[in-house]
């Protein structure tokens, strides 16, 4: 993550794109007032799929995954 720099409530209201953009080229701002009171930040990047399957090898699934204990069995009725 790049800088945080802070504007003021003005500023932030008129600039608005330009604070945004900066969030996305990673910079965070702070919009104080008596103390900060806000924060422009960018999110997180999503996952990005590609189809089925885009995700195989890379999750794995232990053996006994889907095995409950008895008591739990027994609580759900599955015996």
């Amino acid at each position: 993550m790049e800088a945080v720099h802070q504007c003021n409530v003005h500023e932030a209201k008129t600039h608005l794109s330009r604070v945004l953009e900066q969030a996305v080229t990673g910079e965070e701002a702070l919009i104080p007032k008596a103390e900060p009171a806000a924060k422009i930040a960018p999110l997180s990047p999503s996952v990005k799929r590609t189809g089925r399957g885009s995700l195989q090898g890379q999750i794995h699934i232990k053996d006994g995954f889907d095995d409950l204990p008895d008591d739990m069995t027994d609580a759900f009725g599955a015996r």
